[in-house]
């Protein structure tokens, strides 16, 4: 690795590569959008992304127009008489157009590959984030531009006292007036564009990268230390910054290191603690990684060993509540830190391990009580709750510890997904409650049981991997070739490709003779990590993922809280609107109408049927890719 060099002196030469994209040579898209005058969120009945009313973009390349593109947006509401007066857009003119949804896929493909320009970007682009989050389309993310910071970049205020489209439309004589309509909006949009990139050369500007860091402020530390990055690769892994006395100040990932590193000393950081980390830095080190999967298994690791103080997650693996029964004769849940095993979590923060708590003792007929008992059990005076028949009272001595054995074991079969008969009574609770029009309890039981339900079915899962010894798997690069891994009981124990052409069985093989040896130790997941066996997990279950060979079949009981969760999706998306009867989830009959009180969940997977590894299916080792 080469010697950093100094902070003074001239920059050294870039490669072809790093000096960007001339501005020449990229492809812009410039937007405008008219709305009902609401912010980028809520209903589609109310003041959210469904109130964009026209959609107008402009492609531009070289300087010269090769698309243009308009439609009016049926809103699915009136159009408020200030936004006709202001757009002449009315309610009749859009009650007719399309939908947003049927117009946003042919939208985004129009901006596919190309710079996003705007006047006052953030709003519109806002807008287009929330309508592909609300309608199910991925927003690419593309590079954006805003023509009104531009302008205040590169203009004086006595050369342009208003960045308004009007006002800089004006100044620079575009050949289209700005009337408060998309396409023309746009299309003037389009010549003050130009007219700000005629002038950024004199700000250093050769390339786009350049044009996007022009557009945030870049510290003295931030440049003046861009050699940094002179001797990272272009290849996925992992990077460290190092401060004065070589200790770890920052961890990351990517799939180009080198890009990666150098946009830490350009306008495109703009996180204050990552600026002030900049400033700190002295050395930047790397670990190339043989695809994504190794390189986030290693972030991890990496960040558990050293906890860099300028990163904000993943420093403290083993950190977190977990819910388990107490090692009595007659147990009780308790918040613990370090599980033995047969536990429900990891939970962030202990309130929502008490939530759980509280979720059980309904789910489960267990003690809710402190107090220790002996084996003979206690001669106390029993509860309120044994009066519900919720509790079969053995601090009074009115239960035997073997008749009390009987409920610690479908406790127990409810964390380990034998049996989701505690979830089905919670949801009954739900139903008893909405029917007896008490919706605020109804709400809070509803909530309650899907934040179990997800606890349990994502501890389940984990578990399901964490408790394979060996497992080998491999996903397409892309390019003809082969991801390969190694898990071992939770664990990345290997890593490495087949590129296109090479044969990959005896790569695979080389790979499981070189494996890290993986022992089980203590705890739900055996000891490992639950990030990294939830990194390794949800790369098992991706789409293409193929089954290689494993030491027994990997699978998730079929009775376990994975089968509910559809309806934990269903349940979250209630809570986040308005649902007069909390027991009604979308997408399925109120529970306790019409008979359907108690009814399991309906997305019950028979085991043997192939898929990915969801909660209900079995995933059986396929062969070799």
């Amino acid at each position: 690795m080469e010697a950093p060099r100094p902070v003074t002196g001239p920059d050294p030469q870039l490669t072809f590569e790093e000096l960007g994209t001339p501005l020449h040579a990229a492809t812009f898209v410039v937007l405008d959008l008219e709305t009902t005058g609401g912010p980028p969120a809520g209903s589609d009945a109310g003041d959210g992304p469904d109130a964009i009313t026209e959609i107008g973009a402009v492609k531009v390349r070289g300087g010269r127009v090769v698309g243009e593109y308009a439609t009016l947006v049926d809103p699915g509401r009136d159009v408020p008489p200030q936004i006709v007066a202001l757009t002449g857009i009315t309610t009749a003119m859009v009650s007719a157009a399309p939908r947003l949804p049927a117009v946003l896929p042919g939208f985004l493909e129009f901006c596919a590959g190309a710079v996003v320009v705007a006047h006052n970007a953030p709003f519109d682009v806002g807008h287009l984030r929330a309508a592909c989050r609300r309608h199910g389309s991925v927003w690419p993310r593309p590079p954006v531009v805003c023509t009104a910071r531009l302008a205040r970049k590169v203009l004086t205020r006595d050369e342009a006292p208003s960045c308004r489209l009007s006002a800089l439309a004006a100044l620079f004589r575009a050949g289209t007036r700005p009337v408060h309509r998309a396409l023309d909006d746009a299309r003037a949009t389009v010549d003050v564009l130009h007219a700000l990139l005629e002038r950024v050369g004199g700000h250093g500007v050769s390339s786009l990268e350049d044009l996007l860091a022009l557009q945030v402020e870049v510290t003295p530390a931030q440049r003046g230390k861009r050699h940094l990055a002179d001797a990272v690769p272009h290849a996925a892994g992992v990077y460290l910054f190092r401060g004065p006395a070589d200790e770890v100040l920052y961890v990351g990932t990517s799939n180009d290191l080198r890009r990666r590193v150098r946009s830490y000393f350009t306008g495109s950081e703009k996180r204050a603690r990552v600026k002030e980390m900049i400033g700190l830095a002295e050395r930047v080190d790397w670990v190339e990684c043989s695809h994504p999967l190794e390189a986030e298994v290693r972030e991890l690791r990496l960040l558990a060993g050293h906890a860099p103080r300028y990163n904000r997650r993943s420093r403290y693996p083993h950190k977190g509540w977990w819910v388990a029964l107490t090692d009595e004769p007659f147990p009780r849940w308790s918040v613990v830190r370090t599980p033995r095993t047969d536990a429900i979590g990891p939970f962030g923060r202990r309130p929502d391990a008490v939530r759980a708590v509280e979720a059980l003792v309904d789910a489960v007929a267990l003690r809710p009580c402190t107090q220790r008992i002996p084996a003979r059990g206690g001669r106390g005076s029993p509860c309120a709750l044994h009066g519900l028949g919720r509790c079969g009272a053995p601090c009074a001595g009115l239960q035997t510890a073997a008749d009390y054995a009987t409920t610690v074991d479908g406790a127990l079969a409810l964390v380990r997904g034998g049996s989701d008969d505690g979830l089905v009574r919670l949801r009954e609770r739900v139903a008893d409650l909405a029917a007896g029009e008490r919706f605020d309890a109804a709400a809070a039981h509803r909530d309650r049981l899907a934040d179990l339900a997800g606890a349990l079915g994502r501890v389940q899962r984990l578990s399901a991997v964490a408790g394979t010894e060996e497992l080998v798997a491999a996903r397409p690069d892309g390019v003809g070739g082969w991801e390969l891994a190694v898990v071992r009981h939770g664990r990345l124990a290997a890593a490495g490709t087949a590129r296109r052409g090479v044969p990959p069985m005896p790569v695979v093989d080389t790979l499981v003779a070189a494996a890290e040896t993986v022992r089980p130790g203590a705890g739900p997941l055996g000891g490992a990590p639950p990030e990294e066996v939830g990194v390794i997990t949800r790369w098992l279950e991706r789409p293409g993922t193929r089954m290689v060979r494993t030491t027994q079949p990997w699978a998730v009981p079929a009775h376990g809280a994975g089968s509910w969760s559809d309806w934990v999706t269903r349940a979250r998306e209630a809570a986040r609107t308005t649902v007069t009867d909390p027991s009604e989830v979308p997408g399925e009959r109120a529970v306790g109408s019409g008979g359907g009180a108690g009814r399991r969940p309906p997305s019950r997977v028979p085991a043997e049927h192939a898929g990915p590894p969801r909660a209900g299916r079995t995933r059986r080792a396929r062969e070799s890719p």
